[in-house]
């Protein structure tokens, strides 16, 4: 395990240096220079150069290149273009209200997606199977961006049960301000989940060993319960950690709508002002958090079925 945990680790190091390079060479070459952004329309060259001087964009490359790995290993971005703030106390500020709303969605989703999956396919081929999966295929096929005009339109205007919009800290703040979007939320991420889970728990239905537990009397609900849903794990546990680094991105769309300050939020309004250094740090996080994520779901597989070996 240890030599495991070792090689993973040590594979991690030329895989974020490629995301590094990567990230550095599009925003250098592709972004454009974004002293020309921040100066205005009206601005002289004095203008420009001394903004390209300040920002560090005026020395070679490979000077650039340095300092913007020092900035990853030591994760400090330096200020926002825009507002001048740290990129840090970005984070730190605006990770809270992001996390109130995805952790509770995936929670959500997780559980009712595994319930409902093993549910329908307790039923397989039968009505209720074909009328979930019509449901499914239905909500799918639905933009989110319709379920928050609708949603806010019948649940907070016409019903008055929700805020149209605002954010407040708090158990009585996350109640009245958090509830609706995670709900519309859920109501976009289950209908896929539902439909993924299903095809990983009727894969392992079909398998020798659930023919042979029904053969030796176990009874249906035991067999889904305990030898189907601890076989379909693998894949339920690989889909929800590859889901975790989306935490560190928030809802853009449902925090852009209820006027949720999260990361969502300024990562749009980041990109509308082409704030490099917020757009660059965020980038970063997710691709490091989506690296240790695949190990933590490499080492989950063993926890969940011990006959998995890791080498």
């Amino acid at each position: 395990m240890s030599f495991y945990l070792l090689r993973r680790v040590l594979q991690m190091i030329p895989t974020l240096f490629g995301v590094i390079l990567l990230v550095f060479l599009l925003f250098s070459w592709v972004g454009g220079d974004p002293a020309y952004v921040l100066a205005g329309k009206f601005s002289n060259p004095d203008d420009i150069a001394n903004i390209r001087r300040q920002l560090g964009v005026d020395q070679p490359l490979l000077v650039q290149l340095g300092i913007f790995i020092r900035q990853v290993l030591t994760f400090d971005f330096g200020n926002s273009w825009a507002t001048q703030e740290p990129v840090s106390h970005i984070f730190a500020t605006r990770l809270g209200p992001s996390l109130a709303l995805m952790v509770p969605m995936l929670i959500l989703e997780t559980l009712l997606g595994v319930t409902l999956a093993l549910a329908v396919a307790y039923v397989r081929d039968s009505w209720i199977d074909r009328l979930l999966t019509l449901t499914t295929t239905t909500a799918m096929s639905i933009s989110l961006l319709v379920y928050i005009i609708v949603g806010q339109y019948v649940f907070a205007y016409l019903l008055g049960w929700f805020p149209v919009q605002g954010w407040a800290t708090g158990g009585e703040g996350w109640v009245r301000f958090a509830v609706l979007p995670v709900l519309l939320g859920l109501a976009v991420s289950l209908a896929p989940a539902i439909r993924l889970y299903r095809t990983f728990v009727l894969d392992e239905i079909q398998q020798d060993y659930v023919r042979t537990a029904r053969a030796k009397g176990v009874s249906e609900w035991r067999v889904m319960l305990v030898h189907v849903l601890r076989n379909a794990s693998i894949p339920i546990v690989t889909n929800v950690l590859a889901s975790l680094p989306a935490l560190l991105i928030g809802a853009f769309l449902l925090e852009r709508f209820f006027s949720i300050p999260g990361i969502g939020r300024e990562v749009i309004l980041a990109v509308e002002r082409s704030d490099f250094p917020v757009i660059k740090s965020v980038t970063v996080s997710v691709a490091v958090a989506t690296m240790v994520f695949n190990l933590l779901a490499d080492l989950a597989y063993q926890w969940v079925d011990p006959r998995v070996q890791l080498s």
